[in-house]
Parts: C-alpha cells; structure tokens; sequence
C-alpha cells in the first residue's frame, strides 16, 4: 500500500504496522497512509491491530514540518492529525493498539485512542512532553487526556510532561497490559479475537455513545 505501512489481514484482524525508519512520525505521508489502512480495514476487516517497528511506536508529530517555517504545512498537519486521532477514537470496530516501545507526545496521545493497549517491557518512554518543549496540549488532547488518564495521574501526566515506564504508563491509563517484546504480538491479536467475539452493531453503539459527543465537539472546533 504504501512505505510507510504493511497492512496484512489474520484471523478477520487488520494488522497496520508504522514503520517510517525513523521516528514513525505523524507526518502528512504517515497520516494518509494510516488513514488508507483504516478505510482497506472498514471494507475487510473486523478489528484493527495497530502497532510500530521494534522499540517504538511513535514519536509524535513530524518535527520538521513543524520547523520549516511554513505555518500553513504545519496548520494542516495538526488539523489532519486531530482528524485521525478522532477517526482512531471513534473507530466502530475494535481498535487494538500494540506499542513495541517509546510512545510521546502524539504517539502517547494515540494510544489513548485505542480500545485496548498492549505495550513491551523494557526501557522505554511512554508520556506526553508537550509543556516540557513549550506546547500546551491541543484540545482533542486534553479530551483524550481526561478522559482515558487515570484522575491520580491526570495533572504529572498533562501539566508535568511526567514519561512514564511501560508499567508505570499501565497505572497511568496509557496501556492495558506490558508483556515481554516475544509476546507483543500475540497479546495484541488475542485481545483483538476477544473483542471480535462481542456482537459487532452492539459494540459501534456503546463506542459512539460514550464517545461520540466529545468527538463532534473536537471536531466542530476545527471547522470552526
């Protein structure tokens, strides 16, 4: 489908895998081709497993786009980016989200999006550093923030730019589970058969029930 991306379908589960060679940024190139997997995976699969190259999922948005001076690229990015989180968000299938190591900034934000989230144990970063570099956090950001941190962790995680170690980002509500990098895989798909086996229709109206109001809310931000 594209370099960026290897979509592969087991089980009736769309397996897209992030691998830019470098940060696995979300970049506009990164950006459309998840966004490509999501519609292959609305027309071929049941679930979505998402997940990055050996020691990281993601490191945010693309940093040199947002340096080169070009106000307008970097406004478009955002805007594109908020879209996708939003699209992952609400997403009416299962998302399962695999995190093979670092996860910051946008990459954190990501993994708030997701249903369930496996990540790998081992020396890693998994955390929002946005007012550590001067951001604040945008308001899809805080959303996903209040909505999927846990409240003991909420303010060291989204004021304190706190990174967190897979099993302290567990307690903080960024992940589900940490396994060692030998079962990454296979925990992913398992948690994916196991949300496949729910009533499908049933799953998409509880999802956008809880989530659909904040979703347009976001949304209408942007357009407005």
């Amino acid at each position: 489908m594209t370099e960026l991306t290897h979509y592969e379908i087991i089980d009736d589960i769309a397996i897209v895998t992030m691998d830019d060679g470098k940060a696995n940024a979300f970049g506009p190139n990164m950006i459309a081709a998840v966004n490509a997997s999501l519609d292959r995976a609305a027309d071929d699969a049941r679930a979505v497993l998402l997940t990055g190259r050996p020691g990281l999922f993601s490191g945010g948005f693309d940093l040199k786009v947002i340096r080169s001076g070009d106000a307008e690229a970097a406004k478009t990015m955002r805007l594109a980016g908020t879209r996708l989180m939003m699209r992952l968000y609400g997403l009416p299938l299962p998302l399962v989200i695999a995190a093979p190591g670092h996860a910051v900034a946008l990459g954190a934000f990501c993994l708030l999006t997701a249903d369930y989230r496996v990540g790998t144990a081992g020396n890693f970063n998994i955390g929002l550093n946005e007012t550590s570099i001067g951001l604040s956090l945008p308001p899809f950001g805080l959303m996903l923030a209040r909505e999927r941190l846990s409240k003991r962790y909420l303010a060291r995680a989204a004021i304190g730019a706190t990174m967190f170690s897979p099993e302290n980002a567990k307690d903080a509500g960024f992940l589900d589970e940490v396994v060692a990098v030998e079962d990454l895989r296979e925990t992913a798909l398992s948690a994916a058969r196991r949300l496949i086996e729910l009533d499908g229709t049933a799953y998409a109206a509880v999802k956008d029930g809880l989530r659909g109001e904040s979703i347009a809310t976001v949304l209408a931000g942007l357009d407005g």
